[in-house]
């Protein structure tokens, strides 16, 4: 697919202003559209954060593509370097590229009164609201699992499972692969409770069902905080849809791992 339109999210500090002026720049020389309509590719400017919000902000649609500029520290999800801006527009217009398809979360937060749902890319978090001690019932499909005691659950993505999950010794998980990875906040075990310390990989095929002790809860999902109260369920799952990424045909992911986490 030939790329013409392209709209640029860009964070509101002095590098991202100046990564974007640069890259506007580029952009015309090649005779790319810069608007805020009807665009096949969008590029975020900044952090991580940045990409998630693009994401959010696009509503998770899966008929566009995404990209971003790394002009913040580690910029997991940001795959072009600061200083690759140029060569980059050059290969966008060359269709230098590929597309890798990556799966997000569905979460479904049932209450007494209402179903509120949020997509995520990266993660879910689940606490008391008043940071005490979280107990749930988790169940895979219908099976119980476990009646969980610790801090908080954390759900996450494979693309995810480079963020808050490696926090918390979480697995790290093949970005292309289909799974959510149940990861236990500071599971308490001892005479009085056992849960698993371990995190658990689950399939695409799967839901994650929480149902909680306690109703009143906060909630991170992608770093976006929810505190809702009369919680009687969570239901985490794979959603059915994927989002679009564009990489350089030369993107690897273990290189990623290479540079952004081991050096």
């Amino acid at each position: 697919m030939k790329i013409n339109k392209v709209k640029l999210y860009v964070n509101n500090d002095l590098k991202s202003l100046e990564v974007s002026k640069k890259l506007q720049e580029e952009l015309s020389k090649y005779h790319f559209e810069i608007t805020n309509n009807n665009y096949e590719l969008a590029i975020s400017i900044g952090g991580d954060g940045s990409f998630l919000r693009m994401v959010r902000e696009n509503n998770f649609n899966d008929k566009i593509f995404y990209i971003g500029v790394n002009s913040g520290t580690l910029g997991f999800l940001q795959e072009i370097d600061i200083k690759d801006t140029i060569n980059f527009v050059k290969r966008l217009h060359d269709e230098d590229y590929k597309i890798e398809e990556l799966s997000f979360e569905e979460n479904i937060i049932y209450t007494n009164h209402y179903e509120y749902k949020y997509h995520s890319l990266n993660e879910i978090v689940i606490r008391k609201s008043d940071f005490s001690i979280f107990k749930s019932n988790i169940f895979i499909d219908n099976e119980l699992l476990e009646n969980f005691s610790g801090d908080g659950i954390l759900v996450s993505t494979s693309t995810g499972s480079t963020a808050y999950n490696m926090s918390f010794n979480g697995p790290i998980v093949y970005n292309s692969l289909d799974t959510l990875v149940l990861t236990p906040i500071a599971p308490l075990n001892n005479k009085v409770y056992s849960s698993l310390t371990n995190p658990l990989i689950v399939p695409s095929d799967k839901e994650i069902i929480i149902v909680p002790h306690d109703q009143k809860l906060f909630l991170m999902i992608d770093g976006n905080i929810k505190e809702l109260d009369n919680i009687s369920k969570i239901k985490v799952k794979t959603s059915s849809k994927k989002i679009k990424c564009l990489r350089m045909n030369d993107f690897h992911f273990i290189r990623v791992i290479r540079n952004k986490i081991i050096k």
